[in-house]
Parts: C-alpha cells; sequence; structure tokens
C-alpha cells in the first residue's frame, strides 16, 4: 500500500469517513457551532476516541484546503491506495465481473472526486489513476466524491498501458470514450469491462486508444462538441449499468 497524508473537509465528506470505518486522528471543529450535522459527527467522534479541536473560523480557513469546510475538517495519519489485485478481489468477493474505471492522466480534482463518486454508484470495483501527470485523492477529491473515496479502493499505476495489457490477460475488455467512436448503444458492453476516461482536454491518449478494444462515442444534438469527463464517464457507464442489467 502506498500512503500519503490525508484531510477530508466538510460535514457529508466527514461522517462518511466515520461510517466507513477510517482511523480519524483529529478533528477541527467551529468553536460554537452545535447544529444537527456537527452534533452527529461529535457523536461519532466520541466513540472513536477522536481528538477535538475547537478553533476560530480563521484557523479552520488556515488549515483548509478547499476553502468550504463547512466548519469542520478531519485529519488522518495517511490514507491508502489501494492494489490492482484489491480491486479484482473485491469483484471476486462480491461474485461480479469486473467493472474497473482507468483515468488517463485526469488533471481536475473535482473531476476526479465526481467520476469516483460515479463509480461507487454505478457498481464499479475500483477506480485506476497513474503516478504522473494526474490529481491524485486531495481533500478537494475527497469533498467533491461525496464520501465514495472511502467505499472505492483507488489504485495508483506507474504505466496505464501496461496495466490495460496485464488486465486483459484476466479476460477484460476496454472501451474509451472519444467523439470518433462509434456509438455506445451499438456496442456491446457486458462481461468484465474496464471504462477508460481521457483528460479533459485532449481526451484519450493515443496509445492507450489504440489498446482499447471498444471506443465508443455518446451521441450529442447540441451546439458544443465535447462533455465535461465526469459528465461523459456517468453516461458511458450508465449505459455499461444498463446492458450489465440485461
Amino acid at each position: 500500500m502506498e500512503s500519503s497524508e490525508f484531510k477530508i473537509e466538510g460535514r457529508n465528506a466527514v461522517l462518511e469517513a466515520f461510517r466507513s470505518g477510517k482511523t480519524i486522528d483529529k478533528l477541527y471543529i467551529l468553536d460554537g457551532c452545535q447544529d444537527g450535522p456537527i452534533r452527529t459527527i461529535l457523536r461519532e467522534a466520541k466513540k472513536h476516541d477522536t481528538i477535538l479541536n475547537f478553533v476560530e473560523k480563521e484557523r479552520l480557513d488556515q488549515i483548509s484546503e478547499t476553502k468550504k469546510h463547512q466548519g469542520v475538517i478531519a485529519l488522518l495519519a495517511a490514507y491508502a491506495y489501494a492494489e490492482l489485485d484489491d480491486i479484482l478481489a473485491l469483484a471476486r468477493q462480491k461474485g461480479e465481473q469486473p467493472f474497473l474505471f482507468l483515468l488517463d492522466n485526469i488533471e481536475d480534482p473535482h473531476n476526479l472526486g465526481a467520476i469516483i463518486r460515479t463509480a461507487n454508484l454505478a457498481g464499479a470495483h475500483g477506480v485506476v489513476i497513474p503516478k504522473r501527470h494526474a490529481v491524485g485523492l486531495t481533500a478537494t477529491v475527497a469533498k467533491a466524491s461525496a464520501g465514495a473515496v472511502y467505499y472505492t479502493p483507488v489504485a495508483k499505476v506507474t504505466n496505464l498501458n501496461s496495466i490495460i495489457k496485464e488486465l486483459k490477460k484476466e479476460g477484460i475488455w476496454f472501451v474509451c470514450a472519444d467523439m470518433e467512436g462509434t456509438e455506445m448503444y451499438q456496442l456491446d458492453l457486458t462481461g468484465p469491462i474496464g471504462l477508460v476516461i481521457g483528460n479533459e482536454g485532449s481526451g484519450v491518449s493515443k496509445l492507450v486508444r489504440e489498446n482499447c478494444d471498444f471506443v465508443a462515442s455518446i451521441p450529442m444534438k447540441g451546439d458544443i462538441d465535447s462533455l465535461n469527463a465526469s459528465v461523459a464517464a456517468g453516461v458511458l457507464a450508465y449505459e455499461i449499468v444498463r446492458q450489465r442489467r440485461g
């Protein structure tokens, strides 16, 4: 497991961290704030012997990375990235065919968070991100994921193309999103599958695209020609969900 220091901000994100069993070392809470969500967080903190620090807003603003802390910031000793084998093991444990998201150099933390949230809700077993030229797990990502980072494994890999080739040996097929591809409704997206989503600006890189089995396009009728990366991920993910349900 590769670890890095991790900070969680926002009431829902902190609550989800407690509920998912994450060990929170320290909580910073706005002094005097006693509304319902904060009281719930305090109950969870006391159950887990979390260190509590009641501070002024200026101190919270100083600690915050997102500047949208909603009066509460939690500190974890570390966030552990999953291994690829952990993701495949989760699929086996659930008795399901593997369903993975592979992200090709996503740089916007809000997009990464939203994609992890979609992956969780669509029933994907994990998300794979590259170590270089891409955003990692941060407080902004955690907040944008609405807590999904605490349930959906995220693996960091050195080379996305090598991982795709490795997973193909496990019988997993790969589909990437691209405007020039075949309309998604015409593709068979059932079975073990990896959904590849490209960079916000340049899309899926040439080599990654060449290693995919399918290239899927999303039908569009508007005046602009592309979707936000996280929206494209959601549209394609739920076409996969629809087909997997039969």
